[in-house]
């Protein structure tokens, strides 16, 4: 392994689209670390050949080379990068404190990050359902050692809609349940930026490149905190020109939308409510 000024080279095996990656792309901002950029070309399945297969055998992004030694699935790297480089510390110093870090980063990676997932498939896979075969939709699911599992359940003309309607109803909890904490903190695990805000961020940071942003409609604390996220100079290291869809397709916005017109409008709908019963329950109030 080769070093630079006696420091072991930290190789950062990534995809510009992929939110797992941008989580690890924005921990290592945040500690302004050095590192090696092994872009992988996930659209031509270099994820999956042999040689990445012997990095990570999953055969999903990112993974962590340090020391010779490869780390995998990106909320474990953002912990190895946290214990391994102790300054800027990225959690709470006090050992239930951590823990609740941590359930948040367990909550994050169970709920978001999964559903994220099942909103980007869908949208990606309806509009261009057209262009590939069944026979070639299975082949390629096939090919895959564990995300076989969420392609079989998706099919080649995306998923249920009730499995569509279960991803945004945890998009939503999860954005509920984030403005509620930060009634009683600056962010989400206390009053210091943490791992917690960084693994939740790339979910938001792609609702929000395909305009699904109605998801944290009416929720202000949950809005404020995603600003102040993006004022973060990690937030520009960690995203740079074609880390979003948007850059590749500038309507992505309008086909997102029109494939989640339904799921929008309820948004939309329930904010709008909660917004007239907070200004009759102000006007009782008075």
């Amino acid at each position: 392994m080769a070093s630079v000024g006696g420091n072991l080279v930290l190789e950062l095996y990534h995809a510009l689209t992929s939110t797992c990656s941008q989580k690890v792309r924005f921990c290592l901002a945040e500690k302004g670390l050095t590192w090696v950029d092994r872009h992988v070309d996930i659209l031509s399945d270099s994820h999956l050949t042999p040689d990445y297969l012997a990095l990570n055998p999953l055969g999903v992004v990112p993974t962590l080379v340090h020391d010779g030694q490869a780390v995998t699935e990106s909320s474990v790297i953002c912990e190895y990068i946290d214990d391994v480089f102790p300054s800027p510390c990225l959690a709470p110093s006090g050992a239930y404190q951590k823990a609740q870090m941590r359930s948040w980063m367990a909550f994050f990676s169970e709920i978001p990050t999964s559903f994220i997932r099942v909103v980007t498939l869908h949208m990606l896979t309806k509009s261009k359902q057209d262009a590939v075969s069944e026979e070639d939709y299975i082949a390629n699911t096939e090919r895959r050692p564990v995300r076989k599992y969420i392609f079989r359940k998706m099919g080649r003309g995306g998923f249920p809609a009730d499995e569509i309607k279960s991803a945004f109803d945890g998009l939503r909890q999860t954005a509920e349940r984030v403005d509620e904490q930060l009634k009683a903190s600056e962010w989400i695990a206390g009053d210091q930026f943490s791992l917690a805000d960084i693994v939740l961020l790339p979910s938001i940071d792609r609702l929000e490149d395909l305009g699904l942003d109605a998801v944290w409609a009416g929720l202000p604390r949950f809005g404020d905190w995603w600003s102040r996220v993006k004022s973060r100079p990690a937030y520009a290291q960690a995203y740079p020109k074609g880390s979003r869809f948007s850059h590749y397709a500038p309507d992505v916005r309008v086909r997102a939308r029109e494939v989640y017109r339904q799921e929008l409008t309820q948004f939309l709908q329930a904010s709008l409510q909660g917004s007239r019963r907070a200004v009759r329950e102000s006007i009782v109030a008075v």
